[in-house]
């Protein structure tokens, strides 16, 4: 009987610590090298966050970048099914009130009213890059930022986006790392920001059902995984924290 007390307990409290990881509210820094990179772009803050779901963007995490990035740029799956439009317009009206915001579409994105999606985004002034890419200009230099739409919907199109993408350096938004596995030699894209895995979300033994979180380089492009802010089906996370992101771009 003390046996399965003690086992109902240590369930209790790992549900509880699978919560809180769930819940955490991390932003973490990190300099990234960038071949390229224009002297002017040097130390340019970019906050990445991705997977929100069902999550309210907590004020801990505002407070930590407020005037302390350039710009926001937003993974995808700012919803899913179920998650009110409300909820999504407060989370996109707190990123664009600290700096403007780039979005991609994340597979989610799509589950509810796509079209009612849209609208808002653009109602709360965040720049879609859909399969096309926004040049950024900061004392006469520039780089690219490009986004390709959810390669669920097998509508992305990397070749239309790099042809908007006119400067040396190129960084690519893609909600899904699955983009890396066809990657092609010398592309002349140095960074691609991605999500979309939640890091395996529950992780047993160091085993999860997809990636962990991290950074990486795939044939000489630098490629970032992070494990997202929101969970879906559950709201439990372990051994992958909730986290989202200030990069520091620095000449390499």
């Amino acid at each position: 009987m003390i046996y399965f007390v003690g086992l109902i307990l240590i369930g209790i409290v790992l549900l509880i610590y699978m919560w809180i990881e769930a819940h955490l509210n991390r932003v973490i820094r990190k300099e990234l090298n960038v071949e390229n990179l224009p002297e002017s772009f040097d130390s340019y803050r970019i906050f990445f966050i991705s997977d929100t779901h069902n999550r309210y963007i907590s004020n801990k995490v505002l407070e930590k970048v407020r005037n302390q990035v350039d710009i926001i740029v937003i993974g995808g799956d700012v919803m899913e099914k179920g998650v009110s439009f409300e909820k999504v317009r407060h989370n996109l009206k707190s990123l664009r009130a600290i700096a403007p915001c780039y979005f991609v579409w994340g597979n989610n994105d799509y589950e509810e009213d796509p079209v009612k999606l849209e609208k808002l985004l653009m109602d709360e002034d965040i720049i879609i890059l859909k399969n096309r890419a926004i040049n950024l200009k900061n004392s006469g230099e520039g780089i690219s930022l490009m986004g390709i739409d959810d390669l669920s919907t097998e509508n992305d199109s990397l070749e239309d986006a790099v042809k908007e993408a006119t400067e040396k350096t190129k960084i690519l938004l893609s909600h899904n790392p699955d983009i890396k596995r066809n990657w092609p030699d010398n592309s002349g894209i140095q960074l691609i920001l991605s999500g979309h895995t939640h890091g395996g979300q529950i992780r047993l033994f160091g085993w999860g059902i997809r990636e962990r979180g991290g950074i990486k380089k795939v044939k000489g492009t630098t490629v970032v995984i992070s494990n997202g802010y929101g969970t879906t089906t559950l709201p439990l996370r372990l051994m992958a924290p909730a986290e989202s992101h200030v990069f520091i771009l620095k000449r390499k």
